[in-house]
């Protein structure tokens, strides 16, 4: 046994009384701790430690007692109450037999008591205290068998599985690899063909086949078509100052038409180009010009095959009508823009700026949508039967808001202007004819300052000249200075301009009605005819 090491006490060791007839008193035991008593289950002894030794004495050189399973122990303090002999003591299941202690013997009566009594009432395995029992000792646990499932009287038998072999299990993966290797093989060496077949064609995509067939006639396109080969584009060099625009042929002798602006500066001495649209230039010269509508005809000669375009009828014209123009806008010949008519009787006047000499144009303009751009100036405005329905002529630009296609550079904001070709079909004529435009006119001197609503007949003429022109139109409808003109033929005037575009749109010789206000009078209607003033 080890010394200092307690024994493990188990309930079924309790300390029993002693008999009667022994002498159940000892000697008190030492302060320090008794030697620990042998039990019916001792401790597991070291290696090295006999059964059967009991030395004489302890290290300290005291006598020690010696104990044996035939004399009982003799109690450190008083004995407790013990269990009364009749009460069976049950075996331990775990108890270890070592040589030289042993059970009970069945027979012999009530044991001794193994060991002293706890003074302190302490429990097995109760709360620490100076006796308290170790720790019980940790055995290995085996885990209980699983619960047999009930048996299915109704289940099919089990079939055993069969054990596979480890050189089995290694032949199917062998064949597994080698099904895959010669699969990589075979997908390889279709797909190298297919390569080598395609290498010398390459990929061919689909694609519907050419349509070499026209368009109908009403159609972007078809118009197009129909107008392109009478458009030309006009290069104009002269007096410092060089330009482009564009035009179109009216006859088979060459005249072609264009806007006053773009062949301005060749007025006086220059050179003037012209392309047609198969790629061929020849020059030309002016016929006539008129500042006023910014109308000119410019003339090719010893020119063949021309193709004159087919003059419409712009009193046809309705809001909302198709258009499109065709031009050179930024020297880009041959450009289509198609759009609508957004307004018509617009009046507008515009300068030819330096290109023009500064003169101003009155028109009566178609307004449209269709793109127009530096450069259309003098193209066709077409309408959806292929025929002239306006001269492009001015745009209102977004950079400086002035309606003059020849002096901003600014891109088409939506808002174009073309000469009707009524009015340009009878200056033409006139500049061809006779190389000068005839204007109609009311005969009467214009006060352009006048900033009140209508338009203002002038206290006096230019140098001194009397406002209403005597025998004119307007002095035979009995106009006089100062008198404000507010309609035209129903229409409301509202300045100074507006009475000559309303005018200008008419051809001398017709008939027109004003209505006038002169003082403080009820406004008047007056008949008139037209008169005319030649220019050029």
């Amino acid at each position: 046994m080890d010394e200092g090491k307690a024994a493990r006490p188990h309930w079924w060791s309790r300390p029993q009384e002693a008999p009667r007839d022994q002498d159940a008193t000892a000697p008190s035991a030492p302060e320090a701790p008794a030697p620990v008593p042998q039990t019916d289950q001792p401790a597991a002894a070291e290696p090295d430690a006999t059964p059967d030794a009991r030395p004489d004495a302890t290290p300290d050189g005291a006598e020690r007692v010696s104990l044996s399973k035939d004399t009982p122990a003799p109690p450190a303090v008083p004995p407790a109450p013990s269990v009364p002999p009749s009460e069976p003591v049950p075996e331990n299941p775990y108890a270890t037999p070592v040589a030289g202690v042993g059970h009970p013997v069945p027979g012999a009566g009530p044991q001794p008591p193994q060991h002293p009594a706890d003074p302190y009432g302490t429990p097995p395995y109760g709360r620490p205290g100076p006796w308290a029992p170790a720790p019980p000792v940790q055995r290995p646990t085996v885990p209980p068998p699983p619960p047999a499932q009930p048996h299915d009287p109704w289940a099919p038998p089990v079939q055993a599985a069969r054990p596979t072999s480890v050189h089995g299990r290694r032949g199917l993966v062998g064949a597994v690899v080698a099904a895959a290797i010669v699969a990589g093989l075979v997908g390889g060496v279709a797909g190298a063909y297919i390569q080598r077949q395609d290498a010398g064609t390459g990929i061919t995509l689909p694609q519907a086949p050419a349509d070499h067939g026209g368009r109908a006639p009403g159609t972007v396109a078809g118009i197009a078509a129909a107008t392109l080969p009478g458009v030309v584009y006009i290069h104009v060099k002269g007096n410092g100052e060089e330009g482009t625009g564009t035009g179109f042929v009216l006859d088979a002798q060459g005249h072609i038409l264009t806007n006053n602006h773009v062949v301005a500066p060749a007025a006086s001495s220059g050179d003037i180009s012209v392309t047609f649209s198969g790629g061929a230039t020849h020059k030309a010269s002016i016929v006539g010009r008129d500042a006023g509508d910014d109308l000119a005809v410019i003339k090719v000669s010893g020119v063949s095959g021309l193709k004159p375009l087919t003059l419409g009828n712009s009193e046809s014209v309705r809001v909302g009508d198709p258009v499109v123009a065709i031009g050179a806008p930024y020297d880009l010949e041959g450009t289509v823009t198609s759009g609508i008519i957004s307004a018509k009787d617009r009046p507008i006047t515009a300068s030819g700026g330096a290109q023009g000499g500064g003169e101003v144009s009155y028109v009566n303009a178609l307004q449209t949508d269709a793109p127009i751009n530096p450069g259309n100036s003098g193209g066709p405005l077409m309408n959806a039967q292929a025929q002239v329905i306006g001269i492009n002529s001015a745009i209102r630009s977004a950079d400086n808001g002035s309606p003059d296609g020849a002096g901003s550079q600014g891109g088409s904001i939506g808002l174009g202007f073309a000469i009707p070709i009524n009015q340009a079909k009878r200056v033409a004529e006139e500049l061809i004819n006779t190389g000068k435009a005839v204007h109609p006119v009311i005969g009467v001197t214009v006060d352009m300052r006048y900033v009140g609503d209508g338009a203002r007949i002038a206290d006096q003429g230019t140098n001194g000249a009397p406002a209403v022109t005597p025998g004119g139109p307007g002095a035979n409808a009995g106009l006089k200075p100062g008198d404000i003109i507010t309609q035209v033929d129903g229409e409301p005037v509202h300045t100074g301009a507006e009475l000559i575009v309303r005018t200008r749109s008419h051809t001398p010789g017709d008939h027109i009605r004003l209505t006038v206000k002169s003082g403080d009078a009820a406004p008047r209607t007056v008949d008139l005819v037209l008169g005319g003033s030649t220019t050029g």
